[in-house]
Parts: structure tokens; C-alpha cells; sequence
């Protein structure tokens, strides 16, 4: 009645006394709308299908037919997107609704999701909905936000936002002839106005997005605009881009702001859903500002903060002494030289003994103090305080100490510097992980947070330079381990047989400066290496122990010295210039080549298609002692402080980079790679330009394609199972010869830049006999290299079954595959209890649709899942029913590998080469009939359940033992290189 005033006036001309009966007899045919919950005139243009139905009389109404069956798949209202809801929350499949009494997505969320903090879509923002309500009084009532709001007048819904993704003031003001359509009644606000309007091409939501720049600047966004497809370009954006990174608007970089942790955290952890929406809440003032160019901060001001910080330390410990007993056998002895300023050395101390909770020895040199230090035993219990009345400097101070050290292991340390958590921890683990390591080098950072070193350089002339000094210590060049030329004693952990062996420090560097340089070069002199440990890393103030005063006479007059007694040394080292500091910041072992691995991303494990394959070969390089510097062909979207985790710390990962820097990497780059790995046989032709032009700066380097799968017989394949060509059109059925014309055509297209490459590695044999079909017989086979780990719980405590794949896009074969399985071959399994699920699990790019599958009633949507061991534990069968791929079925073999016998097709048998019935069950991949039988056997026979878990976990072993795909993996290397 308050949406229709006229509504009153009608029910008295056709004397109606009963709201409902006249809505169902009169207001339905007139585009009422039955409710604040359902826009009849919205759902009837949102979808032609229903137009068409109402005209030819199916419906009285659009409600009509979303309560017949629309419910199931449409949404109701302009505000809620059914489809977006439950792809946003994978959980909310048909059976976890069903099961909780819940009809679809839109009920779910205004009986339960509303109130606990389910988000109705990206134009209804609860958050700013509460917000709302505090600031202008607005009572929401028990009716919910969302229902609540529908029924404010204009003036109060536009006046505060409720999403970040539209701007009521900002649009209003920007197009006035809103506001009159408001006000003549044709649209209830701002909003609706925007999302119902009959032109949304000719809008812009915000000031912080431009239709038109978008469509200017993403033109491959146009073919998917108009008609039944998006509304607009933003349609497409909030869908897709605002996550992707692209810029909305003139000035905007969304892609690099994303890059920011504080972005990332929260749009992880949910306080937005997407890094444009954390972008607009921070112009707004509701978000930490990011500052994408911070200016740099003053040194003396942070050295001062650094020295304040550590008068704080001074009232704690006076209370509380810090332990540094030792009970048993020391770990490791740390030797700190100390003249005064004790404020500095407990703030050391304190940090060392925070980081480190093993058997620390602690060997304190007091060279001539006049402060407080005098009364070090008050405030430092276990220690070994060694007092002198003068200044006795620093290195006589430590070999003094070295004397008393009864620690395999010695770390130098000075009492101007801050240990990060578990640095000590890290140099440890570093220096014992290799016999031949003589010493572990920390990357420093100073106090303005810039670094002082990851590692450092001695050029011929004898001179120093701290490897990538004044650069962010977060960079790839400083986040990887190396061997390098020394390291500064401020955190310089030695093996004591080494430090014995040579007497400590040499005499002649005394009091300081150089006798670091000098120790790590007679370290190598003797067959030790230096190792750098980015995983240690040491904030420190410089020049804080000794002050600088004197200082440069003293480095100059120990720069000479040092240059001297070490000729034959420094003759092998690179010439002191900038642009040398990339070959000399690590100590090139003769026999240790650089491999540079591209892929269209850094290959995360969790990517699943193939990168798993591609990360294992990165972990097999280094394994092999080869240095990889691993580089994206796309800008990587992760946080780089979550890739380290999935790669040997030996690896470099390129991860600002992207195709567009390319050639500037390996123009400053040129000549440091002996051997280029690219990683899939599209990369190879979209680089293949780039790689002629940059072929100067790649001289003596040799070159593998690795095609991960060779993708022509997929394609026939696909074309068969489908019925469609890649662009849409129908398949053309082909003769056995037009068939064998077609693939070697195919092949020939597929395969055209694979000249560039001296080296080509198929993933199987029938691979590899296709590549050499295609004319190119330089090719070897690279599988995969697994570990077995098979999950302990047994059968009769196993239920389910289980499909983990990626889902990249809805044209993939796991896609194809899973909405198989469950539109043909669930509804067959009859014989299985009516409780008995299928559980989805991989990662969902967020372009892909998954709420086909979860409609099924037994359908369980997990996403990405960390714990693989816990994942494959639960279940009792594991489903692969591809029915149209290429290469090595990874999937097979890891689910052979965690132990969970499978069903699979006919296809992914053959490509695994398995006997049926002996190590898995199979099916043709249009027998939905036979699959489901099999499914069912395995699923109830606990005989065959174990006889095939078994086998498998033999087959699994033999084909991807991981000492055998390293050993490829060198043939592969060696077969390019000569």
C-alpha cells in the first residue's frame, strides 16, 4: 500500500477488501510487486524468458513464476544476486540448504545469512548499513537491514552509503536528471535508479570509475556486454576486475595498490571483498591509508627512535634479569663487545633471548665502560663478562672471547642492532644444513628501514659494497639464500673449528673495520663457504657501537691492508661498478649453472594444473644445486610474503616482474642465465618475439620448452565430447583422414615456436610421439616426482567420495568433468546410501560458476584446501571422470600417492598406463552407467577397497619415484646446455 498510494483507491472502485485477493486478481497483471522482497517490474526486465511467459500467458506475474520455479536460479530483487551469493559462499550448495530448511540462496540470506554477516552482494554493505543507521537514527526493523532500508524514503537511503561500489551524493549531483526521475516517482533512490535504469552504459556509479575508460582501456570485455549478457562495463568489473586488478578509472592503479600486504590482509580476512572496495573506503576515510610511494624516512630521526626505543628496555629488566644460563651443552656462543651504552646492549640482548629459547652462551666484553655497564650482572644472568679497564676495541675484545667459547658454533654480534623472530633460529639451521658452510651472513636492514646489505661484495680493488643497500629489504634479490663474499660482523654466525683454526680475527685489522672481510675471505681460502640467510634478518643502527668519528681514516687505512694481503684473492672478483653487483653477489661455484624458469605465474602449489609439476621441477633444479630465478609471465596477484613458503629458500623469485619487463630483465641481466626454462607452449609463442629481440643478452644460453601438455588431441578430443568448436560453433564430425589432417594441423600451430628451444619435454611418451609427429625430434619425457604419504584412517571409518582438481575457467576439463559426473552419472548411484556425498575441493578461480554443481542435493562445495593429508583421510573414494584431456593426470596419481582408491575414465587410464581392476576402476567417458556401477563396487567392497589401494601405492612409487625425476630432470639440463 505505501509503494502504490493508488492501490487504496482501486481496491474501493472494484470493492476489494482483501489486499492479497486484489494483488493476485488485479495488482499482479498491473507489474505490482508483492513485497519489498521481490521487484516484479526489475524481474521482468532482468529476464526476457519470463517476458516472453507472461505474454503468452504461463504466469499471471513474474513472482508467479519465481515462486513456480525461479527461485531456483533467478534473482528476485535488484539488491541480491542469487548466483553471486552462493558462489561467494561455496558452502551453500542445495544439500547444506536443504538440509538447514532453507528453499534457496535469497531465503537463506534473510533468515539466517543477514544476521550473522552474510553479505546480500557488493551494493548492500551491512557494515555500512549499521552505520547508516547510528548516524542519521534510522530504526531498522526486525524485518532486516536490507528490507529495512528498501522502505526509507530518497533523502534518507541517498544520504549515507551502503556499499562501496556506488556513491548516491556523488551520482546525484553528477547526473541531476536522477534526482527528477526519483522525485517524479519513477525510481525509489539513487541505487535503484542505477541498477534498473534502461541505459546503464550511459551511468558511472562513482567518482572512482569511468564506464567509458573502462570499456576503452579492457576492450575484450565488449563481446560479453549487452543483451542477455552484462549489463555494463562495471557489471563486469565488480564481477571480475575490481579483483582482477584492472584500473577503473584515469590514475587509478588497482593492480599495484592490491600489492600492498595491508590490502591483501583485508580483503583475505573479509573486511572487503575486493581490493577496489578497500581503495574507495580509504578515500572515504573508513581504511589504513596505503601510501603506494612512501617518502623516505630521515636516518637520524630513525636512529635516534632506534636509540629511545631501548631506553624503554631499562625499567623492565632493572625488575626481571634475562636468563642467558646454561643447563647442559651450549648451542651456540654469542660473543658481544661492549663500551658503554648499555641501553643499546640490553635491547640487543633482549631481542636475542625473545628469538631464541635454545642454549645460548653468552660472552660479553666489557672494553673499558663507564655507565651502567659496570653492573651488567644485575641485569644479565649465565653470562661470561669479560672486564678490561680501557678500551681494549673491538676485535682484540673478541678473540679474547673466543677462548672461552664452548659451543660448536660462534655468532658475532653487535649491541646496536635488534634480532627479527627467529633469526638465530635460521642461521642455525643454515650453517649445519651443508658441511661445507663455514659461515652464515643476516640480511641487515638500517633504521630507516631501508637495507644496509642481503649479503656483500668485494669488488678487485679490495672495497666493499652491501648488496642492494638502500633498496627495500623485501625485494626478490634480497629475499633468496647464496653464497656471497662475507658478511658484516654486526650478526656473523661462525662454525668455532673454522675460528680456532685461523686464530679469530687477524691483528692487523685492529681495533675494527675489515677484520669481517678479512675472516670470511680466509674462510674460503680454506674451503668454507659464506652462505647468506635472508630468513635472518638483523635491524641495525650503523656506526652505533663504535660511532663514526675516526671512522673513515680507519676504513681507508684497513681498505690498503686488506687489498694487500689478499692479491690473488681479489684478482678472481668483479670490477667495483654497480652493474657488476648482480654477477657478484654470490660466489659462483665453477660447476653451479643459472636457470631462468618462466610460467604463466609463479607456480603455487594450490594452482593446481600443472604447476604443481612446475614448482616440483623448481624444487629438483635446486636440488641439483642449480641457482632458478623462477619469473611470471603475468604479475603475480598473491602477496609475495605468501609465496616463499611453497619454494626452496635457494629460489629467486621474480615476482614484480611480469612479460612487459622482460626484455629490461634480460637486457640488465645479459649473460648471467646458462639456461632458459619456459614452462608451457603458449608462453613460448606469446614470448617467442621478445625472446629473438632480447637473443644478445641470452648468448651460450641454453633453452627447454616444457609443454606440459600438448594440447591437440585435448582440443579433438573436446570438440567430440561437446559437440562445439573452442569459438562456440558446432563440431564438424570429422572422417578418420579429415581427423589425422585436422590434429597434425593442429600440432603444427600448436607447436610452431618450439624451433626457439634446443630442448622440448613432452610429460608422457604419447606427448612426446606426437611433438616428434609435428617434426621436432629433440624431445625427452618428464613426468611427475611424488612422495608417497598415504593416510592412515581405514576403510570402515571412511565415507564419501571425493573430486580435488583446480577449477580455471567453466572450458576445462575438471569443469566438464564434474558437471558429468553430476548431472549423468549421481542421479545412477542407487545402491549408495542416500547420505553419501560428493565433496568438490581445489581452487575456484573467481570467474567460475560453481553453483550448478552445488545445486545437486548431494553436493559439497570445499574450495581451496591447505590440509591435503586431512582432506584425502576423510573419504572413500576419490572420482576423476575427465572425459577430455591431454598430458598426466597429476590427479591420479596424487590420490594413489595419499592412498584413496579411484574411479576414473578409460581416458586418464590409458595416460597413466594403469591395468583396470588391478590398481584403479574405469569407464568410458560417455558410460555414466558403468561408471556409476563402478563407483558403487569400490565404494561397498572393502577387499577390492584395499587389494586397489595397495597396488596403487605400488604403481604410484615406481612411476614417480623422485630420485628418478631429478635425475630427468638433469638429463633434460645437460641435453640443452650441449
Amino acid at each position: 500500500m505505501l509503494r502504490y498510494p493508488d492501490v487504496r483507491e482501486l481496491m474501493q472502485q472494484h470493492g476489494y477488501v482483501d489486499v492479497r485477493l486484489f494483488y493476485e486478481e488485479i495488482g499482479c497483471h498491473r507489474g505490482h510487486s508483492p513485497n519489498r522482497y521481490f521487484d516484479e517490474v526489475w524481474y521482468r526486465q532482468r529476464y526476457p524468458e519470463v517476458r516472453r511467459g507472461l505474454l503468452e500467458r504461463r504466469w499471471a506475474s513474474g513472482f508467479e513464476h519465481y515462486c513456480m520455479e525461479g527461485h531456483t536460479h533467478l534473482s528476485p530483487h535488484w539488491l541480491f544476486d542469487e548466483t553471486a551469493y552462493r558462489q561467494r559462499y561455496l558452502e551453500l550448495t542445495d544439500q547444506h540448504l536443504a538440509g538447514r530448511g532453507f528453499c534457496n540462496g535469497y531465503d537463506h540470506y534473510l533468515s539466517y545469512g543477514e544476521a550473522h554477516g552474510f553479505q546480500a552482494g557488493p551494493f548492500c554493505d551491512l557494515r555500512l548499513m549499521r552505520q547508516m543507521a547510528q548516524k542519521y537514527d534510522v530504526w531498522f526493523g526486525p524485518e532486516g537491514l536490507l528490507a529495512s532500508w528498501l522502505a526509507l524514503p530518497a533523502h534518507i537511503a541517498d544520504a549515507a552509503p551502503i556499499s562501496w561500489y556506488f556513491d548516491a551524493g556523488w551520482y546525484l549531483e553528477t547526473y541531476p536528471q536522477v534526482r527528477e526521475a526519483i522525485e517524479a516517482g519513477e525510481y525509489g533512490n539513487a541505487l535503484h535508479h542505477y541498477l534498473t535504469n534502461p541505459t546503464p552504459e550511459a551511468f558511472s556509479p562513482s567518482p572512482w570509475f569511468d564506464e567509458d575508460y573502462y570499456r576503452r582501456t579492457s576492450p575484450d570485455i565488449l563481446p560479453s556486454l549487452g543483451g542477455d549478457g552484462l549489463r555494463n562495463g562495471y557489471d563486469h568489473f565488480v564481477l571480475f576486475g575490481a579483483s582482477e586488478g584492472r584500473s577503473p578509472a584515469e590514475g587509478v592503479d588497482l593492480a599495484r595498490y592490491r600489492q600492498s600486504p595491508l590490502v591483501w590482509s583485508d580483503c583475505e580476512g573479509g573486511v572487503f571483498d575486493s581490493p577496489f572496495a578497500r581503495f574507495v573506503a580509504e578515500k572515504n576515510g573508513q581504511a589504513v591509508p596505503v601510501a603506494v610511494e612512501e617518502p623516505p624516512l630521515d636516518e637520524e630521526q630513525t636512529r635516534q627512535l632506534f636509540r629511545e626505543d631501548a631506553t624503554l628496555y631499562l625499567p623492565v629488566l632493572a625488575r626481571q634479569k634475562l636468563d642467558f644460563r646454561v643447563r647442559g651443552m651450549a648451542e651456540v656462543s654469542v660473543i658481544m663487545v661492549v663500551h658503554d651504552q648499555i641501553d643499546l646492549t640490553l635491547q640487543a640482548l633482549a631481542s636475542l633471548r625473545a628469538g631464541y629459547d635454545g642454549a645460548i652462551e653468552l660472552i660479553l666484553v666489557d672494553s673499558g665502560s663507564r655507565d651502567e655497564t659496570a653492573g651488567l650482572e644485575e641485569l644479565v644472568e649465565g653470562a661470561i663478562i669479560l672486564r678490561h679497564r680501557t678500551n681494549i676495541g673491538y676485535l682484540l675484545g673478541c678473540n679474547e672471547a673466543l677462548h672461552h667459547v664452548t659451543a660448536p658454533a660462534v655468532l658475532y654480534l653487535n649491541n646496536d642492532v635488534r634480532l627479527y623472530p627467529d633469526a638465530l633460529h635460521h642461521a642455525l639451521k643454515r650453517l649445519y644444513r651443508l658441511e661445507t658452510t663455514g659461515a652464515v651472513a643476516a640480511r641487515l636492514v638500517r633504521t630507516n628501514l631501508y637495507l644496509q646489505e642481503a649479503g656483500s661484495i668485494i669488488w678487485r680493488d679490495g672495497a666493499t659494497y652491501g648488496y642492494r643497500r638502500q633498496d627495500d629489504p623485501n625485494i626478490p634479490e634480497a629475499s633468496f639464500s647464496r653464497d656471497v663474499d662475507y658478511g658484516s660482523a654486526a650478526f656473523l654466525l661462525v662454525k668455532t673449528g673454522l675460528l680456532r683454526r685461523l686464530g679469530g680475527y687477524d691483528t692487523r685489522y685492529w681495533p675494527a673495520y675489515f677484520e669481517d672481510t678479512d675472516l670470511c675471505v680466509r674462510l674460503q681460502k680454506i674451503g668454507a663457504r659464506i652462505v647468506y640467510e635472508p630468513l635472518a634478518m638483523v635491524e641495525h643502527l650503523e656506526f652505533g657501537s663504535s660511532g663514526q668519528s675516526g671512522s673513515h681514516q680507519l676504513i681507508q687505512r684497513h681498505w690498503k691492508v686488506f687489498a694487500q694481503q689478499h692479491q690473488e684473492f681479489l684478482r678472481h672478483q668483479q670490477p667495483q661498478h654497480i652493474r657488476n653487483a648482480l654477477l657478484g653477489r654470490e660466489r659462483r661455484r665453477p660447476e653451479r649453472q643459472r636457470v631462468l624458469l618462466i610460467e604463466d605465474r609463479i607456480p603455487l602449489r594450490g594452482l593446481g594444473s600443472g604447476y604443481v609439476r612446475s614448482n616440483d621441477i623448481v624444487r629438483a633444479l635446486v636440488a641439483l644445486d642449480y641457482h632458478v630465478t623462477v619469473f611470471p609471465v603475468m604479475r603475480e596477484r598473491t602477496p609475495s610474503f605468501l609465496l616463499y613458503r611453497d619454494f626452496p629458500e635457494e629460489v629467486e623469485l621474480a615476482f614484480d616482474q611480469d612479460m612487459s619487463t622482460l626484455p629490461a630483465f634480460l637486457e640488465e641481466r645479459a649473460g648471467y642465465y646458462d639456461l632458459l626454462w619456459v614452462g608451457r607452449t603458449h608462453n613460448m609463442a606469446r614470448l617467442l618475439p621478445l625472446l629473438n629481440e632480447a637473443s644478445r643478452f641470452l648468448l651460450h644460453c641454453g633453452s627447454v620448452l616444457d609443454t606440459e601438455v600438448v594440447a591437440a588431441p585435448r582440443a579433438l578430443l573436446q570438440q567430440d565430447v561437446t559437440g562445439l568448436m573452442a569459438d562456440g560453433t558446432a563440431a564438424k564430425v570429422l572422417t578418420l583422414a579429415e581427423r589425422e589432417k585436422e590434429l597434425d594441423r593442429l600440432l603444427a600451430d600448436e607447436l610452431q615456436s618450439a624451433h626457439y628451444c634446443r630442448q622440448i619435454v613432452a610429460v608422457t611418451e604419447h606427448d612426446a610421439g606426437l611433438i616428434r609427429r609435428a617434426g621436432y625430434p629433440n624431445v625427452m619425457v618428464l613426468g611427475h616426482g611424488m612422495e608417497l604419504v598415504p593416510t592412515p584412517r581405514p576403510y570402515g571409518e571412511r565415507r564419501d567420495i571425493l573430486f580435488l582438481g583446480a577449477f580455471h575457467g567453466e572450458a576445462s576439463p575438471n569443469y566438464d568433468s564434474m558437471m558429468w559426473f553430476v548431472e549423468e552419472v549421481m542421479p545412477l548411484l542407487k545402491a549408495l546410501p542416500d547420505d553419501v556425498c560428493l565433496h568438490i575441493a581445489g581452487y575456484v578461480h573467481p570467474s567460475v560458476d560453481m553453483t550448478p554443481l552445488g545445486r545437486h542435493p548431494r553436493v559439497e562445495i570445499l574450495g581451496a584446501v591447505e590440509d591435503l593429508s586431512a582432506l584425502f583421510d576423510r573419504y572413500r573414494v576419490f572420482v576423476a571422470p575427465t572425459r577430455f584431456a591431454g598430458g598426466l593426470p597429476f590427479k591420479v596419481h596424487e590420490a594413489a600417492a595419499r592412498g584413496l582408491p579411484m574411479v576414473v575414465t578409460e581416458l586418464l587410464r590409458e595416460e597413466v598406463g594403469w591395468q583396470a581392476e588391478e590398481t584403479l576402476l574405469s569407464a568410458p567417458g560417455n558410460d555414466p552407467a558403468g561408471f556409476a556401477a563402478a563407483v558403487e563396487r569400490l565404494y561397498d567392497d572393502e577387499v577390492l577397497w584395499q587389494h586397489l589401494r595397495q597396488s596403487a601405492l605400488e604403481a604410484v612409487r615406481h612411476d614417480t619415484d623422485l630420485e628418478q625425476f631429478r635425475h630427468r630432470v638433469k638429463q633434460i639440463v645437460t641435453a640443452s646446455l650441449n
